[in-house]
């Protein structure tokens, strides 16, 4: 009786196992996408050209969700930031922020490759060509990577981007340890979490992106360890 109860129970460690191998195989992810207003964003730039006295804020809609000379108070910060865009995007239209050659380039980009299930290791990948690309084509910029904000559950409206921790979590580490020549890490993770390493609820309208006073936070750190100078 013990016995077939034993065979019993490796069968359904077997059967869940087979069944979790399979899943993780059918998770299907697409470096192809690009947010629809894509087009539209990059035609605009284009009569609004970068210089090499410029600070570039390079990222998706949490770097777009913000007027970055304003809130500053720098006039040479410039958005460059796509809601909706992906590490894929960021690689694609990088060539114009190069070719400009600006004195810095703010990098946070990453959350929605995560939300669309683009592997983590692929992920950091194109963090690693992201930064080469950049110190190939403009030696003199400095690079500052930002590591990704927590999100926060409790607001039940972006169902993709939670439950996914730790995947952040490994994606920062990962980030954490890209120091080298011209790059340098900015914590912004550490700064915007709770008790319970969430997105603090009162910097956020969403769970995902911030309001007014989650920028101030933002602003008011860069401004403390001295990137703005």
């Amino acid at each position: 009786m013990k016995a077939n109860f034993n065979k019993l129970l490796i069968a359904l460690g077997l059967i869940v196992a087979i069944s979790l191998q399979a899943n993780a195989q059918t998770v299907k992810w697409d470096s192809l996408y690009r947010p629809p207003k894509t087009k539209e964003i990059l035609a605009k730039w284009q009569n609004e050209p970068l210089t090499k006295k410029d600070y570039v804020f390079l990222g998706n809609s949490i770097t777009a969700g913000t007027d970055w000379a304003k809130l500053l108070d720098l006039p040479q910060a410039k958005n460059r930031g796509i809601s909706g865009d992906i590490t894929f995007g960021v690689l694609e239209r990088l060539q114009e922020i190069i070719d400009a050659k600006p004195a810095k380039i703010f990098i946070l980009i990453g959350i929605n490759d995560v939300s669309r299930n683009i592997p983590d290791s692929v992920i950091v990948n194109n963090y690693k060509k992201i930064i080469s690309r950049i110190r190939k084509g403009s030696k003199n910029t400095k690079i500052y990577f930002n590591t990704l904000l927590p999100v926060n559950a409790s607001f039940e409206k972006f169902k993709n981007h939670y439950g996914k921790d730790e995947h952040i979590l490994w994606i920062n580490e990962q980030i954490r340890k890209m120091t080298a020549k011209n790059v340098t890490i900015i914590d912004l993770y550490n700064q915007f979490t709770d008790q319970d390493k969430h997105l603090r609820a009162e910097l956020t309208k969403d769970g995902l992106h911030l309001i007014p006073e989650g920028y101030k936070v933002w602003a008011d750190f860069l401004k403390s360890i001295g990137y703005l100078r």
